[in-house]
């Protein structure tokens, strides 16, 4: 099969490496399977469409509605590598998923609004799927309300004029959308369980999302939720795009030097 490409932007090793592993587990694939970039560590070169089943992108600390003079070059060089890319991703209508930072990427990229109107404390919320989303065949494979972790700085207040709103909650409007038929973006996280949630809280205890004397509250809240397990929307996604290595794909986009991708 053609392996998925997964996009990590976390800085820090803990968080990154974890979320890492968690898409693994979410998704049913292996290291050679789920190639990982980090693309806070070095530029995004070359991405050949071609090559890949699909596109995975993780959350991280970067908000897209930061001032822009108060984003640091690195910010602002994933931002400008992930414009890039989905440049070529949206009009090639290519597998694409989104989580966390994913929806406020794709949503500005698209032509949403984002902003802080909507902010998320760290914890557990229960989603609502639309009749969209029910339909979907990715996001549709789990029950029709659910809980899931989340915590944002920022959200979604409009969605993009031609995206298609898949999921909300009442902590925020936008909590899944789809552009075209094939490129997705969640503000929940599908990969995070409990003992994730509780190695993030840990890496970003002084970022903001939460008073610092409040972090061990916070885990436990999240470990009396009741959340365990979201529904497999990362395995569908895989199942529903996976391709033998020789297929043919839709198109390339060039985006400077060729991406160096690690061995699995």
């Amino acid at each position: 099969m053609k392996p998925f490409l997964f996009l990590g932007v976390r800085p820090e090793a803990a968080p990154a490496d974890d979320e890492y592993a968690a898409m693994l587990r979410c998704t049913g694939l292996d290291e050679s399977t789920l190639r990982r970039v980090r693309l806070e560590a070095a530029p995004l070169g070359a991405v050949d469409l071609d090559a890949w089943s699909g596109i995975v992108l993780g959350g991280g600390p970067f908000c897209v509605s930061d001032p822009e003079d108060a984003k640091s070059a690195v910010q602002r060089r994933v931002e400008a590598d992930l414009a890039r890319l989905l440049d070529a991703v949206v009009p090639a209508d290519h597998p694409f998923f989104g989580a966390c930072y994913g929806i406020g990427t794709l949503g500005r990229h698209q032509g949403g609004v984002v902003d802080r109107a909507h902010p998320e404390p760290v914890g557990a919320v229960t989603v609502e799927l639309t009749a969209a989303g029910r339909a979907d065949p990715v996001m549709g494979v789990g029950p029709a309300r659910f809980g899931a972790f989340v915590g944002h700085k920022e959200g979604l207040s409009a969605l993009p004029p031609h995206a298609v709103l898949l999921a909300t909650s009442s902590t925020a409007p936008v909590q899944a959308f789809r552009v075209g038929s094939n490129v997705y973006a969640t503000q929940f996280h599908p990969e995070l369980d409990v003992d994730g949630l509780a190695t993030r809280v840990e890496a970003y205890r002084y970022d903001g999302y939460f008073d610092p004397a409040e972090a061990a509250q916070v885990v436990a809240d999240a470990r009396t939720s009741g959340v365990r397990t979201v529904p497999g929307v990362l395995r569908a996604f895989v199942e529903r795009y996976v391709h033998p290595r020789g297929e043919t794909g839709r198109h390339r986009t060039d985006l400077g030097d060729e991406i160096t991708v690690p061995q699995g």
